[in-house]
């Protein structure tokens, strides 16, 4: 019977096998021991994980429990802000009232003078839209329907902004836009023209964290530029004319149309701030500032649909 006899080459393979397996035994060991540990971004991922979690940011007051029909909830307290929230996301959470605030600071960069916020702003934040859907039901009735039809995005009602997690970046951007009514709507005595409402709320779509805070900047919003550029190159612009007297839902049924409305408003409120060097930036300080006091010159009939926001616009 033959003797294997190893040679050299064969004798160093094993030990370096022998060797391999003895430092990865105690690898292997402690990665099996590590999944079996829950995670520890579990443990902010529910109500009493995100009160922890939150609490010591800079923008927040204090972090509760919110009691609701949805789902198990949260309510984060800032400065200028009561945002109910059912959204258990803590990186995504941890941004939001950093953001609202930098957002009401980028509200009152529109006026000449800032004003003052004596009550909290209040924001809803749902998880997912069947329970943004559950709460429209209730809170919007009887038009819940027309809220309904909203694809994607958030409503501004009753003073309440209410929106549902649509990815972080979109989310953000609808929460921005929908805070600018919800902060004119509290202060200004006359509403103001659709072109102009809407076309505000669109600077406040893009953003990026920075220095502790959100920076604004209108000048990369893409989905606002590449509908202009669409609706030039299909030559289906609105006439000024014609846009300053519209408002969205007179367009409502045609997409194609919703999205020029909407960039054409954010252009023409851009080119007010920012054409010539900024040299009509104190016209449009002062056309908002006299919205906020009640000081535009109308007719009466005219000042009271100006004023009154339960009058639907014609």
């Amino acid at each position: 019977m033959p003797i294997f006899k190893p040679n050299l080459e064969t004798t160093m393979t094993r030990r370096i096998i022998i060797l391999a397996t003895a430092l990865c035994l105690p690898a292997l060991s402690a990665c099996n021991e590590q999944t079996k540990r829950p995670p520890a971004a579990a443990k902010f991922s529910t109500p009493a994980g995100l009160i922890e979690y939150l609490s010591p940011l800079p923008a927040v007051q204090k972090v509760e429990p919110w009691q609701n029909d949805y789902a198990q909830g949260i309510t984060i307290t800032t400065a200028h802000y009561t945002i109910h929230t059912t959204l258990m996301d803590p990186l995504m959470l941890r941004q939001v009232p950093g953001f609202m605030e930098s957002a009401y600071r980028a509200y009152q960069s529109q006026l000449p003078e800032p004003i003052d916020t004596k009550i909290k702003f209040r924001t809803y934040l749902f998880a997912d839209r069947a329970q943004w859907e559950q709460f429209t039901k209730g809170f919007a009735a009887p038009h819940a329907n027309l809220y309904l039809k909203i694809v994607k995005g958030a409503y501004c009602l009753k003073g309440r902004c209410v929106a549902y997690n649509i990815g972080r970046t979109r989310t953000f951007a609808v929460l921005g836009h929908e805070g600018w009514h919800q902060f004119n709507s509290r202060h200004f005595v006359y509403r103001l023209p659709s072109w102009l409402d809407e076309g505000i709320a669109t600077l406040f779509e893009t953003s990026r964290y920075y220095q502790g805070g959100f920076e604004f900047l209108p000048g990369r919003n893409g989905g606002r530029l590449g509908s202009l550029k669409t609706a030039l190159l299909a030559d289906r612009m609105i006439p000024l004319t014609t846009l300053i007297t519209l408002n969205p839902g007179q367009v409502v049924e045609s997409p194609n149309a919703v999205k020029a409305y909407y960039a054409q408003s954010y252009a023409l409120v851009r080119f007010l701030r920012e054409a010539d060097y900024g040299k009509r930036l104190v016209n449009y300080h002062n056309l908002l500032l006299a919205g906020l006091r009640g000081n535009w010159p109308l007719d009466p009939a005219i000042r009271q649909l100006a004023s009154d926001r339960n009058i639907p616009l014609t």
